[in-house]
């Protein structure tokens, strides 16, 4: 068995003495894991970081076999994104998220905006809402997708402020005003269309806060996992950058 494919690294761990398992998510062939021979080299280990991505040969004698991988650098962001708090959070935070899907799925789409997302991470006018969005995403794939599209209550599309924490919908101002306690805050550059790249601190650390409440409890929660550190070590690194 062989395979060529693209691919971002997400995780590394040790194997042996020399060698380590690294975590890839990759274009056409999903997260996928591989054994990298030498991986521990002083050469390999600044190749094989998180946030960079390359093109990856698997080999295999059989399919379901872990497989060995080998792999060219296509582009070295790891060490620019280490360089500032926020981006290095962000690398983390996604990550983790991409970990969540099984194994050998493809999810091309989710893949592209992955590294579109890690090209980005240190460029702060977009990298907050964009990593906002791609956690939304992720409960979508994930099969735990939010609905803004209308009010639950009463089914109009305006003044959507909040979303209900057991359906996982919009609610109206009107129709959510006797329960606003009991809801969560739907920041505005989550489901309207805007010519402002750069949502407000305080709408960005609601939509993390409303990501956060629906992984916990519907992906994190039930396979006996904590949200990763980095969701509010990025909001907080943010802030400072900020």
């Amino acid at each position: 068995m062989e395979w060529h494919d693209e691919g971002l690294i997400i995780g590394v761990r040790r194997y042996g003495e020399t060698s380590v398992i690294l975590d890839a998510m990759t274009l056409e062939h999903g997260r996928h894991l591989g054994l990298v021979k030498g991986g521990r080299s002083r050469r390999m280990q600044a190749m094989l970081q998180p946030g960079n991505s390359g093109s990856l040969t698997w080999r295999a004698r059989l399919d379901e076999h872990l497989g060995l991988y080998s792999i060219e650098a296509t582009d070295l962001r790891a060490a620019r994104l280490m360089a500032d708090a926020a981006a290095l959070q962000g690398l983390n935070l996604l990550s983790a998220l991409l970990r969540l899907l099984a194994e050998r799925e493809p999810h091309a789409a989710i893949y592209r905006a992955a590294v579109l997302i890690a090209d980005h991470l240190d460029d702060f006018d977009v990298a907050p809402a964009a990593l906002a969005r791609f956690e939304l995403a992720m409960l979508a794939e994930l099969g735990f997708g939010l609905d803004f599209s209308r009010c639950a209550a009463t089914g109009v599309r305006e003044n959507l402020i909040y979303v209900s924490p057991k359906s996982g919908r919009a609610v109206s101002a009107a129709a959510g005003e006797p329960y606003r306690e009991r809801l969560l805050l739907l920041p505005a550059f989550l489901h309207r269309e805007t010519t402002d790249p750069k949502p407000p601190i305080d709408e960005i650390a609601s939509a993390f806060s409303l990501a956060a409440f629906f992984l916990a409890r519907d992906v994190f929660g039930p396979r006996g996992l904590e949200l990763p550190e980095a969701q509010t070590g990025y909001l907080a690194a943010l802030r400072k950058r900020l």
